[in-house]
């Protein structure tokens, strides 16, 4: 008797969870442009003039969230003077990628440098957020001609104390991460969302509707789920391979830290970082959480300015002799 029940709660919930899927992409469907590269297919969503003087500016989000959550307020300021090219990370929002497994930052760097090929994007300055600062620093190692300044944000980049938290490990691990993201996390995740996203934006207060606009709820899709917990489960392992290595990046870099961050701490990642990195700069904003872009826009496009100025003088220069 207690099998037959348990069985019919599980296809009650997937039905659930099918059911809230069909919802949640009608209510935010896919608002760029899709770019096919090798082992996904990538949306894009590109702003301001495409013409506009300097470097593309290239905004990628961090874990449990897609390109709406760059979008606004930072990828709309920019966009008045600049070319922005927001990207859905592999596996997150509208982008697919074949395989769950290709969660590492290096992996991921290579399908982002072959989209902006395909965009004919040049030399970008790439601003990331989160667990994308592990990615940006990878794309400024491993594709040094394509980054022409880095930007990070409460940037994740060495390894850290403890591990991603039960339920990202037990989600990560084959057969039972499929049953508990095909039948509890979506029901679950609805009820939590509110409260989990307003314990990143600590101390300060997150913006109205802001789990609405930016369409956070997309996560507890149940592929989308998988690979975000696969992108965790993995990360501090590949940013133990890759610190060693920040010393030999060789674009501008500027680290933007709050000093009240506890989802991502400042002095075991942006600290260091920008202690190795030989061109760094390092901004730590007092009183400031994790969402970095939300609590300081104005001095995140001042300094994403600063550096496209600068390497447009680089390039004047360069010309001249």
């Amino acid at each position: 008797m207690i099998p037959i029940i348990v069985v019919t709660v599980l296809v009650t919930l997937a039905l659930v969870t099918q059911g809230g899927v069909f919802v949640l992409e009608r209510l935010h469907s896919a608002a760029g442009k899709r770019i096919h590269v090798t082992g996904a297919a990538l949306n894009v969503v590109e702003l301001g003039p495409r013409d506009a003087p300097g470097p593309p500016v290239v905004l990628l989000h961090g874990a449990s969230s897609n390109l709406e959550a760059m979008r606004r307020p930072l990828g709309d300021l920019l966009a008045k003077h600049r070319r922005v090219i927001l990207i859905d990370r592999p596996g997150h929002g509208f982008s697919l990628r074949d395989h769950v497994m290709d969660s590492t930052p290096a992996i991921q760097a290579k399908m982002i440098d072959e989209a902006l090929e395909k965009l004919d994007s040049g030399p970008v300055i790439l601003v990331a957020h989160s667990l994308a600062g592990a990615l940006g620093a990878r794309m400024a190692l491993d594709y040094p001609n394509r980054v022409a300044g880095l930007v990070m944000l409460a940037p994740v980049t060495h390894p850290w104390f403890g591990g991603v938290g039960w339920y990202n490990k037990a989600v990560a691990t084959p057969v039972i991460g499929q049953l508990i993201a095909y039948t509890i996390t979506l029901p679950l995740g609805v009820l939590l969302a509110d409260r989990s996203a307003r314990s990143v934006f600590l101390p300060q207060a997150m913006p109205e509707n802001f789990v609405k606009d930016s369409a956070t709820l997309l996560l507890l899709r149940p592929r989308e789920f998988l690979a975000n917990a696969r992108d965790l489960v993995t990360l501090k392992q590949a940013v133990a391979e890759q610190a060693p290595l920040y010393s030999a990046i060789k674009a501008p870099v500027t680290v933007i830290a709050g000093d009240a961050d506890k989802t991502v701490s400042t002095s075991i990642h942006s600290r260091p970082f920008a202690a190795t990195v030989p061109n760094a700069k390092l901004i730590v904003l007092p009183g400031i959480g994790h969402m970095i872009q939300n609590a300081a826009p104005d001095v995140v496009v001042s300094e994403i300015e600063a550096m496209a100025e600068r390497f447009g003088q680089g390039r004047a220069a360069a010309v001249a002799r």
